[in-house]
């Protein structure tokens, strides 16, 4: 089988570092580039956070810096409280180790490395999507060139869940709603890994001290890098462990299986107090809805085979696939 080419676009974060550890170990990915984008940080910091972990773990690996603030809103404050000041759960960020920048921003990157790979590059995108919508806006033609973009973020309100920084919104669309609508909107397959998934699947203190014994120098990484974000889970959440989020998006694109999925158009809001919030018309739905209809289908994820995707996790940290 060949190896799917990956662009990661992301704003490290804990969450963002695990799964960049995921694709770097796991042998049927090859990495083609990080873009960074604000969100869990200010762009400043999660750009120096993507290059310490392509430095560290994905060596050669070029980063580019991408979206300092929203197409149409103020930027965000940082999730520090979350990520910790330096975003990466107040770990020791070696120097010396860092990935080299790319000269191009990371929209441009994006454009040119789909267009030397044709058909075949997937991105995943674990940030607000404002580098996805600039490509789009400067070379339209690319959403048919794309292999398929796999989106963590957005609810659609599986057992309730609707959002995690609203009662109406997950924080990746939230962060740039009118690009996320943008991203939906596109003639690219899409499939989106939500909270409908990520909150059910959880990796326990037990799991995460397993990892650490077990997988290496990887895995004790992924045990210091999580100390303040299981902190923080246990406080907000209550769990003796952490949300899989980003992570998520890698397993779906590794193994599709282990996932249900519907779908139908996706439809951002942009404003009100619902702001954020994702809506799906699912394709069985017969009524007509003319602001979802014109628009292409997306896969959107509604459960997860939560014991399969903790062992692909653990399998490619402890090198056992």
């Amino acid at each position: 089988m060949s190896k799917h080419k990956v662009i990661y676009d992301t704003d490290p974060g804990v969450d963002d570092a695990m799964a960049l550890v995921f694709q770097a170990l796991h042998p049927d990915i090859e990495l083609l580039g990080l873009t960074s984008v604000f969100g869990n940080a200010t762009i400043e910091t999660t750009t120096r956070n993507a290059r310490f972990l392509a430095g560290r773990f994905a060596p050669g690996v070029p980063v580019a810096q991408g979206a300092a603030a929203p197409l149409k809103r103020a930027a965000p404050e940082p999730l520090a409280w979350i990520h910790g000041d330096n975003g990466l759960g107040n770990i020791a960020i070696e120097a010396g180790v860092e990935a080299a920048l790319d000269a191009r921003p990371a929209h441009r990157f994006i454009i040119d490395t789909v267009r030397a790979h044709p058909g075949e590059v997937t991105l995943i995108a674990v940030g607000p999507l404002t580098n996805l919508a600039l490509a789009l806006a400067d070379d339209p033609q690319i959403a048919s060139l794309v292999k398929q973009v796999v989106i963590m973020g957005g609810a659609f309100g599986t057992d309730g869940v609707l959002g995690n920084v609203t009662p109406a919104a997950e924080a990746n669309i939230l962060g740039d709603p009118h690009a996320a609508d943008m991203v939906f909107g596109a003639p690219w397959p899409v499939a989106v890994v939500g909270l409908d998934v990520t909150q059910r699947t959880i990796m326990s203190r037990d799991y995460l001290a397993s990892l650490r014994d077990r997988g290496g120098a990887a895995g004790r990484f992924v045990w210091d890098v999580s100390r303040h974000y299981e902190a923080f889970h246990e406080q907000s959440a209550q769990l003796t462990g952490i949300y899989v989020h980003d992570s998520s998006a890698v397993a779906y694109v590794l193994a599709p299986h282990l996932y249900t999925t519907r779908n139908g158009p996706v439809r951002v809001l942009t404003d009100g107090i619902a702001v954020g919030q994702t809506i799906q018309k699912p394709s069985t739905m017969p009524m007509p809805a003319p602001d979802w209809d014109t628009r292409p289908e997306s896969k959107v994820c509604l459960d997860v085979d939560v014991p399969g995707m903790l062992a692909l996790y653990e399998r490619t940290l402890c090198g056992t696939l």
